[in-house]
């Protein structure tokens, strides 16, 4: 079966366009980005922080999130969070709320069920891809789309395992192939390996799951170069990273990509100093865009430019930081402590830009 499910992605591809070059920017401004739907269309990533349930799943490492857990894990914190995560979601849309939307750290399907049921969300007619991932807290990745936009054909997941280290379980990636309008494009959902022991300690790791993306990324071309490819994820490593610039091949300057690279739209980012995730006093850019070069120089269909990527800091997702200068992401939960807030992430933005022709 998941041969077959491969031959059929592969095929698809072939209904992927084009070629160009576009220029590589950084902006923060999340209204650079239009609201005729009609023009584009958003993607989003969001890794929106432990998004849990209050039942037991006797077979993840869930207890925390319990009433008797150490979060004293209840219904008013639980619906509460759905509804941070809702108004982010509404928010970052403007007027054109995300066609297809990323998110990791949630812990099954029903409470995407209930976030899409119990929101302001429920307006917007979105479908849940998912499946279960063998990671041992039992956070998985997702990928909700708008059911009048984005047409799913196939998903799949990518198991990433570890030979030197076989009962370490991570979340899968979550690749997803589908249409948006005349367009064939390919999602794939990352939440890489955390840092925890250390980033060097750690890097094998994600280095790993760099690899079986990657692998699956080249299945994908050798059968199409021109395929509409976008990765997206809380990868754990920034775009300066091994995993993400070596193993990934994922680079940052649009005009010069070579044979078999990827654009990482969030170097320029991480240049300047601009992150999604705060540690200590260092801003990170650890969520991250990366496409294809046939997305970035399309001359027909969706393609994207030099202004497609966005991070998005609405003042309600930051709190002034205690501890170092300046703000910080304002989190649900600070240690053992509910604080209130939305993700310890800040949510990012890919605009997909729509031609008929040049």
């Amino acid at each position: 079966m998941k041969s077959i499910l491969l031959c059929l992605l592969g095929a698809l591809s072939f209904w992927a366009a084009g070629c160009g070059t576009s220029q590589p920017s950084a902006t923060t401004e999340s209204d650079n980005l239009t609201s005729d739907a009609g023009q584009s269309v958003r993607v989003m990533f969001y890794n929106v922080e432990n998004l849990f349930d209050t039942l037991d799943s006797p077979d993840t490492r869930d207890g925390s999130f319990l009433p008797d857990g150490s979060y004293s894990w209840n219904s008013y914190k639980y619906y509460t969070k759905l509804k941070r995560i809702s108004k982010v979601i509404l928010n970052t849309g403007a007027w054109n709320v995300p066609a297809v939307i990323g998110l990791c750290e949630v812990e099954n399907r029903q409470v995407l069920e209930d976030l899409l049921r119990t929101t302001p969300l429920i307006k917007f007619d979105y479908g849940i891809v998912h499946e279960e991932s063998p990671d041992e807290r039992g956070i998985d990745v997702a990928l909700l789309y708008q059911k009048e936009i984005y047409s799913p054909i196939a998903h799949q997941t990518l198991t990433v395992t570890f030979p030197d280290d076989p009962d370490d379980r991570t979340r899968d990636v979550l690749h997803a192939v589908g249409t948006i309008g005349p367009d064939t494009l390919h999602f794939f959902v990352n939440h890489w390996p955390s840092r925890s022991g250390g980033q060097e300690a750690s890097e094998p790791k994600r280095m790993r799951a760099a690899a079986v993306v990657r692998q699956a990324v080249d299945s994908l071309l050798a059968t199409n170069p021109n395929a509409k490819i976008i990765l997206m994820g809380d990868f754990n490593d920034g775009p300066e990273n091994r995993s993400m610039a070596e193993v990934l091949q994922a680079e940052g300057d649009s005009t010069q990509l070579e044979e078999g690279e990827l654009y990482n739209y969030m170097l320029p980012f991480f240049k300047k100093g601009i992150g999604t995730h705060k540690y200590r006093q260092e801003w990170n850019t650890l969520d991250q865009f990366v496409v294809s070069p046939g997305l970035l120089q399309a001359q027909e269909g969706f393609y994207t430019d030099w202004s497609s990527a966005t991070i998005v800091r609405e003042e309600f997702l930051l709190e002034e930081d205690p501890y170092n200068p300046g703000n910080r992401p304002y989190r649900a939960l600070l240690g053992p402590r509910w604080h209130g807030g939305y993700s310890d992430h800040l949510p990012i933005i890919l605009e997909l830009k729509y031609r008929s022709d040049l």
